[in-house]
């Protein structure tokens, strides 16, 4: 399981004429449902006179909930291609929306395709991607004496501190790669002899979680 992901960092738009029809497209970074309903409503009162806005998604870390919708073109024409695009990237958590003003001119199954697609591609290819790290929050305790070895086992790891508090001990909250957790805790542990402690363990956090 990987523990990265690919998203948007900012939004992106571009546009297409094919025969006369012009196709707009906009692609946006999300965080859930309520973002794409959010995101269609605006490109519907923005574009009113547009013949179809036709969309894809993909959310979730794993990109397992994702959603295409034609909006009234023949079916596959338009929100399949938009997905393909994401998909060829390996994005998740984005939106792209084509408003379609339509030119007089039928283009055919292939000729939508080809058009969709391409306008979600040149949105997408002038929009920054992100990669963000899954993290798993570990807290850990030690004494003043085991700043060392205990500062030596985070720059060890890919590890980012979340939380400090420094009193009589150091209690840090570290976020630690999903992927390296096992090896982080047992290394933290031999290093510090025993002598430090693993308060909590838990649960996965992503940039996105924390906002």
């Amino acid at each position: 399981m990987s523990d990265t992901y690919r998203t948007l960092q900012a939004a992106a738009r571009a546009e297409r004429t094919v025969d006369g029809s012009r196709f707009l497209a906009e692609a946006r970074p999300i965080d859930d449902r309520a973002a794409v309903d959010a995101c269609l409503d605006a490109v519907r009162e923005r574009a009113p006179k547009a013949t179809h806005y036709c969309s894809a998604f993909r959310l979730g870390r794993h990109g397992d909930d994702f959603h295409y919708d034609d909006d009234g073109e023949p079916s596959g024409t338009a929100g399949r291609p938009i997905l393909q695009q994401i998909d060829a990237r390996g994005l998740t958590n984005t939106i792209v929306v084509v408003t379609r003003y339509f030119g007089g001119t039928e283009l055919g199954t292939g000729g939508l395709a080809r058009a969709y697609g391409n306008a979600a591609a040149a949105a997408l290819d002038r929009a920054p991607i992100v990669e963000h790290v899954v993290r798993t929050p570990i807290r850990l305790r030690f004494a003043y004496d085991d700043t060392a070895p205990a500062q030596t086992v985070l720059r060890k790891f890919d590890t980012e501190v979340q939380a400090s508090e420094y009193t009589d001990v150091t209690t840090l909250t570290v976020g630690v790669r999903r992927s390296e957790v096992e090896a982080f805790m047992e290394a933290f542990t031999n290093a510090l002899s025993d002598r430090g402690e693993i308060l909590r363990v838990g649960p996965e956090t992503a940039p996105d979680d924390r906002q």
